[in-house]
């Protein structure tokens, strides 16, 4: 368990609520949308869900047997949706299209985070901006769907920078415990 969870009781059961909402959201994609859209949402549902894992379990994630597993979907789910991106252009769905591509770079920054949360570390402020800039214009976005009346695509949205933002904490905690880690063992070979 995290120390957000930990600390926050309610914060692993808003966790669950917002994923659980995702899932119904894509259910509503699959029957009502595009099959563009579901594929799309579908694609990013899975990402969530194995960034979770990866980033809410700790060390116990990089012990795992499954790891070549989880990457391999997550290039799969990586493929699908740059596809629909790129087809969202064809469409001239210009607003879907922006969404994409901030999506993606926020996938791009939490990979390199993940796979190399050493050089992260070293360059902390840069992904802090990046990812405050990337944040902010999927934000604009929500405010742009709302504009247009469009309250799903909003409340979507909405969402999805919720969940997200979930996977951030979880970073962050990881990156405190691995600062809290390095510091024990630099105070152990001090004494």
């Amino acid at each position: 368990m995290s120390s957000v969870a930990a600390a926050i009781p309610w914060y692993a059961g808003f966790k669950a609520a917002v994923f659980a909402l995702l899932a119904c959201n894509t259910a509503i994609f699959a029957d009502l949308g595009t099959l563009g859209e579901t594929l799309d949402t579908a694609a990013w549902l899975v990402l969530l869900v194995l960034f979770e894992f990866e980033t809410g379990g700790g060390d116990r994630f990089q012990q795992n047997r499954l790891v070549p597993l989880i990457h391999a979907i997550r290039l799969a789910a990586s493929a699908v949706i740059g596809i629909v991106a790129v087809s969202y252009l064809f469409q001239s769905a210009w607003l879907d299209a922006v969404n994409s591509g901030l999506w993606i770079a926020v996938v791009v920054l939490l990979e390199l985070e993940v796979r190399y949360p050493r050089a992260v570390e070293s360059h902390r402020a840069w992904f802090t901006v990046a990812a405050a800039t990337l944040y902010t214009g999927l934000a604009a976005l929500v405010l742009v769907w709302a504009w247009r009346e469009e309250w799903f695509e909003a409340y979507d949205a909405l969402l999805w920078l919720i969940a997200f933002a979930t996977i951030e904490i979880n970073m962050l905690q990881v990156f405190r415990g691995k600062i809290r880690f390095r510091a024990q063992i630099a105070a152990r070979t001090l004494r």
